[in-house]
């Protein structure tokens, strides 16, 4: 094991599979002379070269559209977004060609490609840059959705990512690319579609992804104190979703809170209650708890933005809830 920064882990990902495989390369903005938006491909265009690490314009539908193309016709592109609220720009690509093409082709074009880059809030960004986008393309059937939340899991799901034969979202945080944790060396890799455990217990279940699940985390520590023991599931992967891991804890814990950094209307967590309602209802010794954003376009002022935002506050209360407390 060896402690590497979130962006470290991408990168690591990224030239391991490089190294491995001429036929993938890495396009987006700033990604070569500049090392990356981020620095998550640092030193990339000097082992690679400018063929394979490669600077575009300001331009999200033309390279993401070149990335399809060349996905369809043999090669593995890893596409950049400087944020996924660009990406709004090059959606087409991504909707109806990349998702798409296998179907609409009967199966004689495949399209192994990643977009990945950074989704939901960062700070002071205001409304058109804080967006989390995980639950619009895991509406989409054809696309994979993952989103990692530390450094071990984003080295392991990218290139798990990297090595499928569908069109994968990968989504970041810019509010992480600076976490470290230690990750495995060699030839690491975490399948999509498999949750996490990462904290065992029995009084709740509380299921989260991405950045906001260290708020579930703070909540945990808190409520240990008083001793409430809740289960942490990670999903890692928004689509395909592993209900089965969730199924399993709720049956053991009988009460699920979910935090998600979004729009509380048709998002991820909305997707969860229909399954567990369905599957596990009778287990269920409470309602369903969803912590989401406000609903509003994300605000400027910090001191909006931190009542917009769900925090660990909120999952006490949203746990407390559930145990009538």
């Amino acid at each position: 094991m060896k402690t590497l920064q979130f962006r470290e882990a991408i990168c690591e990902a990224m030239s391991e599979e490089m190294r491995n495989d001429d036929s993938i390369y890495l396009m987006g903005e700033e990604v070569a002379e500049y090392n990356g938006a981020y620095k998550a491909s640092k030193g990339m265009l000097d082992e690679f070269g400018p063929e394979r690490v490669i600077d575009t314009p300001i331009s999200e539908l033309g390279f993401a559209g070149i990335g399809v193309g060349s996905a369809m016709l043999g090669n593995r592109p890893i596409i950049e977004f400087m944020t996924f609220n660009f990406a709004l720009v090059g959606i087409d690509q991504i909707i109806n060609n990349a998702a798409k093409i296998r179907q609409m082709s009967g199966g004689q074009f495949p399209c192994p490609i990643v977009f990945r880059g950074p989704t939901a809030s960062a700070g002071q960004l205001a409304a058109t840059h804080s967006q989390a986008f995980e639950s619009w393309f895991a509406n989409c059937p054809g696309l994979k959705v993952v989103v990692p939340s530390n450094p071990a899991d984003a080295k392991g799901l990218l290139k798990a990512s990297i090595r499928d034969n569908d069109p994968v979202i990968f989504m970041e945080s810019e509010q992480m690319y600076g976490d470290k944790g230690e990750v495995p060396e060699g030839d690491f890799t975490i399948p999509l579609g498999v949750a996490e455990i990462k904290r065992e217990g029995s009084d709740v279940t509380i299921v989260s992804f991405g950045k906001i699940i260290k708020e579930a985390y703070k909540a945990a520590d808190d409520l240990a104190k008083e001793g409430i023991n809740c289960e942490i599931i990670d999903l890692r992967t928004v689509r395909p979703m592993d209900y089965e891991a969730i199924i399993k804890s709720v049956k053991k814990t009988n009460r699920l809170v979910i935090l998600e950094e979004a729009w509380p209307f048709g998002n991820v967590a909305t997707e969860i209650i229909y399954h567990v309602q369905d599957k596990a209802f009778d287990y269920l010794d409470a309602p369903i708890v969803k912590i989401n954003t406000a609903d509003t376009p994300a605000p400027y002022s910090p001191v909006l933005l931190a009542e917009w935002l769900p925090n660990a506050e909120d999952v006490i209360k949203g746990v407390k809830k559930v145990l009538y407390k």
